[in-house]
């Protein structure tokens, strides 16, 4: 049976309080959901050293642009040049989430939009497969404050510009695997648990293992005006924070106090060298 630890951010502490619950119970499978503007802004701190020590987790950002329940004012992800409702322009360049994460260490990054389910359905399968850091930007237009026209946000917006580098299809590890070679080349990525995901290449010779490649293709999406969703980068081979704490397989959370606490004669010869 799965088990699992879920997530809401609070004021951007979210991925400090998802690592001390790793960090007790390894076993378990992680998934934080987050906002783009406790990610971007007040919790950019803590999610910037979430993704450098890839910690085994999903990172989910519902990414609409706006502070909602302040009444709409530009997060830091809001596109150059959007407005909002009042007609109030953003004169800030955005912050692109996923680019920071492929640079920063996360090692499973993608981007979807909430009103494309087939290919966030196959990203969330992948995401739960993959062992480390994952980081998924799924555009969500807030339906208040922030979908209309002026707004790169929008469900409009993104049906006009929406642009797949990669149609997404995972293949679980218990499924038999079956590839359509009639309808294009596949690019196929295996799993920490031996399942597969499916990559058909919609961009020529798109190689997702590429982290340079990853980051130059996006910035040249940002200079087109273009949104691209689908998987930018995967790395199934950098050790998790886990790995490199070498923690026991047994959940910490769970040891008993003879194994996790000293015994009585260790801090005696302790005091004792000290004097």
């Amino acid at each position: 049976m799965t088990r699992s630890h879920s997530f809401n951010s609070v004021h951007g502490r979210m991925p400090s309080v998802s690592t001390g619950a790793i960090l007790a119970n390894h076993t378990m499978t992680t998934l934080g959901v987050s906002g783009d503007g406790d990610t971007a802004s007040i919790g950019m701190g803590q999610f910037v050293h979430l993704l450098r020590r890839n910690l085994p987790m999903i990172y989910i950002i519902e990414d609409n642009g706006v502070y909602g329940l302040t009444k709409g004012q530009f997060s830091a992800t809001a596109d150059l040049g959007s407005t909002l409702k009042t007609g109030v322009v953003n004169d800030l360049p955005a912050i692109d989430t996923c680019a920071l994460a492929i640079q920063l260490g996360a090692t499973f990054v993608g981007r979807s939009f909430s009103g494309d389910k087939r290919q966030l359905l196959s990203m969330l399968k992948a995401a739960i497969a993959h062992k480390g850091t994952v980081m998924l930007d799924v555009i969500s237009p807030c339906v208040t404050f922030n979908d209309h026209e002026g707004s790169t946000k929008s469900y409009k917006f993104m049906q006009d510009n929406d642009e797949p580098i990669n149609e997404v299809d995972f293949v679980a590890s218990f499924d038999e695997i079956e590839v359509d070679y009639e309808s294009g080349e596949v690019y196929e990525v295996e799993m920490h648990d031996g399942s597969s995901l499916r990559l058909k290449k919609l961009q020529e010779d798109y190689d997702p293992t590429d982290k340079a490649n990853a980051v130059r293709t996006l910035m040249e999406a940002h200079t087109n005006n273009e949104v691209l969703t689908g998987v930018f980068y995967i790395n199934t081979q950098k050790p998790t924070f886990i790995d490199l704490l070498n923690l026991v397989d047994e959940p910490i959370g769970q040891l008993p106090d003879s194994v996790t606490r000293p015994p009585k004669s260790a801090l005696e010869g302790l005091m004792a060298s000290l004097q």
